[in-house]
């Protein structure tokens, strides 16, 4: 059982959490082994907890991998979970000698297919916004629109032209009659999800 957690740095790419091998010390998804008489949404818990210093997420099934060759210990299938979280639910609790945060373009080489669950995961989340302002709330409740479109370039991994970004945005949000004054030029437009 492996868990891909995927969040966007302020002002940074989509990145996934990974941890460090107790044994080799290479760098991979967090993940165990179920115990006897455990539930899998608790070895889940008990994973992110016990290997990344990480609590409070709530990881949802993503996908069940079992490719016999995907890892090299024998057959062992992995029912990977996904959880999306803002920046702010990982920097607060992230043990940094175990674990960090890497760019989903360059989470790549790790062991067991967790190249494949990231891909899958980084997939399942660009599927979730096309077209939709932010369903997994990586932004808080009130926010301007180039924090949203820099949310989506990020799950994106491209630009995005502003005004048609806004065309396609602005009918699915609610004015919150705010301004944002952070930052030179015109106070920006403070908006909240429909």
């Amino acid at each position: 059982m492996d868990t891909a957690v995927l969040t966007v740095p302020v002002g940074g790419l989509l990145s996934v959490l990974q941890v460090r091998d107790a044994i080799d010390s290479d760098w991979r998804l967090p993940g165990t082994f179920v115990h006897e008489g455990e539930r899998l949404a608790s070895a889940v818990l008990r994973s992110l907890s016990d290997k990344a210093g990480v609590t409070g997420l709530a990881p949802t099934q993503l996908h069940v991998f079992d490719d016999p060759s995907r890892d090299s210990r024998g057959w062992v299938m992995s029912v990977a979970h996904l959880d999306v979280v803002p920046f702010s639910a990982l920097s607060s609790s992230l043990d940094s000698s175990r674990a960090r945060l890497v760019p989903v373009d360059t989470a790549t080489g790790m062991v067991h297919g967790h190249d494949d669950i990231v891909a899958f995961a980084v997939d399942s989340l660009r599927a979730a916004y096309a077209g939709t302002p932010d369903p997994r709330g990586l932004l808080p409740e009130v926010f301007t629109m180039t924090e949203l479109r820099h949310v989506h370039e990020a799950v994106r991994g491209e630009r995005l032209l502003p005004d048609s970004f806004r065309r396609a945005m602005l009918p699915l949000l609610v004015d919150t009659g705010s301004r944002a004054t952070a930052g030179p030029g015109k106070p920006a437009t403070r908006y909240r999800r429909a």
